[in-house]
């Protein structure tokens, strides 16, 4: 993840490996530390500083302030602007965003996304956090003749899509606040919220109903319902969205698909390979 949005906690429990001297560490132990420090940061649910990380990894601070200046040199991990706190890296974010592009679960999430679109009758998508945008993972387009193309791999902000507003909500206060204070909120239409107070009401309005909306708020003339997809702790780790015409489908005549949109969420949850 980026400089805002942390990763949600992998699978998995990390790998056992003797936090010892360097010297006196078996062949290849360096780079088992350099894995679990990195692990350390891109689960932890805030950025942690660089006291957390050797308590939780055992190891002495000259070991992992060096460590982490090599991940950090090779993007996996990067440094809070102004402190010692870390977060995810562009480049480990993209490579978790690929690994859940080429997983063996797509086939299943694209025919999640089908039967869907069914039902709805308009175009879907699959989406994670990604830094400062939303990354999609799949998308399937409605056949009618009006419609957006964003196929997998496309990007949108996340201050302005509905996909976005929902894993906004559902950070911890103090990361909302560190997105709120720092990033740009760059005007798409003239509907974009660019007024960090504006914002932080519509988050917590996301927060209490469960669900976001886009009403144009990126595309002119296009409206977008998203629902969240949890992982089985209960954490947002994707979105499920829908996007139509305003002039084909408006807000309130979406919404009375937010059942079947948030029984598809459910179903995605189990194809998620967290």
């Amino acid at each position: 993840m980026g400089s805002v949005l942390e990763k949600p906690a992998a699978t998995g429990s990390p790998v056992a490996c003797d936090p010892g001297n360097d010297d006196a560490a078996p062949a290849g132990s360096a780079v088992l530390r350099a894995i679990r420090i990195a692990e350390m940061v891109l689960t932890s649910p805030t950025p942690p500083a660089l006291a957390d990380i050797c308590r939780a990894v055992s190891l002495p601070k000259p070991t992992v302030f060096r460590i982490l200046a090599t991940l950090e040199a090779a993007g996996v991990v990067g440094r809070e602007p102004g402190s010692k706190r870390y977060h995810c890296g562009g480049r480990a974010s993209r490579m978790a965003g690929s690994v859940l592009l080429n997983s063996p679960g797509r086939c299943g999430r694209h025919a999640i996304l089908e039967e869907l679109v069914e039902q709805v009758g308009e175009t879907c998508n699959l989406t994670i956090p990604d830094g400062n945008s939303v990354l999609y993972l799949d998308r399937v387009e409605t056949a009618w003749p009006l419609r957006v193309t964003l196929g997998a791999g496309s990007s949108v902000p996340l201050h302005a899509s509905a996909s976005g507003k929902l894993f906004l909500s559902s950070l911890p206060r103090r990361a909302r606040e560190r997105f709120l204070r720092q990033c740009p909120l760059v005007r798409h239409t003239q509907k974009t919220i660019t007024d960090p107070r504006e914002l932080a009401r519509e988050l917590e309005r996301v927060r209490e109903k469960g669900y976001a909306i886009d009403d144009e708020e990126y595309l002119a003339g296009i409206c977008c319902l998203a629902v969240p997809v949890p992982d089985a702790e209960g954490r947002v780790v994707a979105a499920i969205a829908m996007h139509a015409p305003k002039a084909r489908l408006g807000l309130d005549e979406a919404l009375q698909f937010l059942p079947t949109m948030q029984a598809a969420a459910e179903a995605m949850a189990g194809t998620l390979d967290w």
